[in-house]
């Protein structure tokens, strides 16, 4: 859906150009994670401006403003506001002035987009570059952030996913090789809207596995990227319960069977607790084991339901691997399946090797992904409790959906715009009674005596600079001359996207 730009905001903002103190001139604003309290992470990652940028302050508003004629403009806005606001004959004079100038007065000054800051470190800062446009500042705040905060979020996240992934992947197997692809995107068809689904490609700035097409497409409309010359996202054929369902109860082998007959090569996803998983496991893959192995290729089992913590790795718990080998041969080999779990199923069927490590790693031909409600915490606790058994991390693939990616806010990181410096033309008579306009710069600040100090704002002019550490670091209370030194780089003027950063770019720079 288009929308006139002019009308693309919060109700609110609509009079704030007539609410701003007469004369000011000029607004400065930045948008910051403010607070990760929500979150347990000690870092936010910044992605998702180029997006904006191109798609809002360049196309929609070329498109939809600045090449439609005012008169047509005008008349939307008056009809809008006489039936919403109930003002009739509404100002448009500020449109108009706008409109006749015929670009963006912005400037937009960020960070690289796949940095990792501490909490109320700015990602950007944005200003007017034209005197009199001040109002248009924070007016750009609504579609911006709207814009921006889940991507931030999905990066966030993807960043937590992949350091427990590679923290027990080097325990268990001595190496990081393969994490790329051990968290998979299944979040698309619980996204809030079909556009939300472009935020998901800050998950590829962690792993290469994704089920959300639009994702990659992003990346290629807005980050320069081109799938045919680089891997940006992949997945691979799978089934879902319709497909096992289909073939009835009774037939669910066969449709194994079938399954392994039509794709004989690569990987091979099949759901399989349509029916009943631990018959799929101890009996179907006994059956189909030379089948599988003859493949050149893996075939993965997906498990849907359960706990996916007791349904991976059993329910046996043990606090060692010791402990698990000293208690194996103790166990009655007809005990429940489900006290083993998925993979130590499928290593009593298909085995595998030991790494050097001392881990055990499925045979190549076998493989297993999760995919429903899964967690940090959950992906964490299966890691561990694979370990405690002697398996390497790396014999799981999450997918990792809904439970993950929408119980999130722009509140998870405190992601927020907030003004800070405003310049006022003020109208005076000096000494000699002649009328001059004296330029009056304020630093302004909020700092509620209600809160618990995470929506106090920072003050004046703002630089973000790396310490010793290469940590950011905000410094507030700046000059001018100090504001235009730093990190922050200036992406967006005047209409002109300045900074265009290939995805590669950033990824290098995220594994930095």
């Amino acid at each position: 859906m288009k929308v006139l730009p002019v009308l693309l905001s919060d109700s609110y903002k609509q009079f704030h150009h007539q609410m701003y103190p007469k004369g000011m001139s000029k607004l400065y604003s930045n948008g910051t994670p403010r607070s990760f309290k929500h979150m347990g992470t000690d870092r936010a990652v910044f992605f998702g401006l180029q997006y904006y940028i191109k798609e809002y302050l360049i196309k929609q508003w070329t498109e939809e403003f600045f090449l439609k004629d005012i008169e047509s403009i005008k008349s939307e806005y008056k009809r809008f506001h006489k039936y919403f606001s109930g003002v009739d004959d509404i100002s448009t004079e500020h449109i108009e002035k706008l409109h006749n100038l015929g670009y963006l007065p912005i400037e937009i000054k960020s960070l690289p987009e796949g940095s990792k800051v501490k909490e109320k470190v700015p990602f950007y800062t944005i200003t007017n570059t034209v005197d009199g446009f001040g109002w248009l500042v924070n007016f750009l705040e609504t579609p911006m952030s709207t814009a921006i905060w889940h991507s931030c979020v999905v990066a966030t996240i993807g960043y937590q996913y992949r350091k427990i992934l590679d923290k027990y992947a080097i325990e268990t197997t001595g190496s990081t090789e393969g994490v790329q692809w051990q968290g998979h995107d299944f979040s698309m068809r619980g996204l809030s809207s079909v556009e939300s689904s472009f935020s998901q490609a800050a998950w590829l700035l962690f792993f290469t596995g994704t089920d959300t097409i639009p994702a990659v497409l992003a990346l290629e409309e807005y980050y320069n990227a081109d799938m045919s010359q680089e891997l940006l996202g992949a997945s691979v054929p799978a089934t879902e319960h319709s497909v096992m369902t289909s073939y009835g109860k009774e037939e669910e082998i066969a449709a194994f069977k079938r399954l392994l007959t039509q794709f004989p090569t690569g990987i091979l996803s099949v759901v399989s607790d349509s029916f009943d998983l631990w018959k799929v496991l101890t009996k179907f893959m006994v059956e189909l084991k030379d089948q599988i192995l003859a493949r050149d290729g893996k075939l993965v089992i997906r498990p849907d339901s359960g706990d996916p913590v007791d349904i991976i790795c059993g329910t046996y718990k043990f606090e060692s691997k010791e402990e698990y080998e000293k208690l194996k041969p103790k166990f009655n080999p007809d005990a429940l399946p489900e006290k083993k779990g998925v993979i130590e199923l499928l290593w009593d069927v298909f085995g595998g090797s030991t790494n050097e490590q001392g881990y055990k790693v499925l045979d190549s031909h076998i493989g297993a992904i999760y995919g429903d409600s899964i967690s940090l915490a959950r992906a964490e606790e299966i890691c561990k409790r694979l370990k405690q058994k002697g398996f390497a991390s790396t014999n799981i693939v999450f997918g990792v959906g809904s439970y993950t990616m929408n119980y999130n806010t722009r509140d998870s990181i405190g992601f927020a715009v907030k003004s800070t410096y405003c310049e006022v033309i003020e109208r005076t008579k000096n000494e000699r009674g002649v009328i001059i306009d004296e330029r009056i710069s304020r630093e302004i600040f909020k700092d509620p005596i209600t809160d618990d100090g995470v929506k106090k704002s920072a003050k004046g002019l703002l630089a973000v600079f790396k310490d010793q550490d290469g940590e950011f670091y905000l410094k507030d209370q700046c000059t001018w001359d100090e504001e235009n030194t730093g990190e922050l780089k200036t992406v967006f003027k005047d209409g002109s996207l300045l900074i265009d950063l290939n995805f590669s770019e950033i990824k290098s720079f995220v594994s930095a």
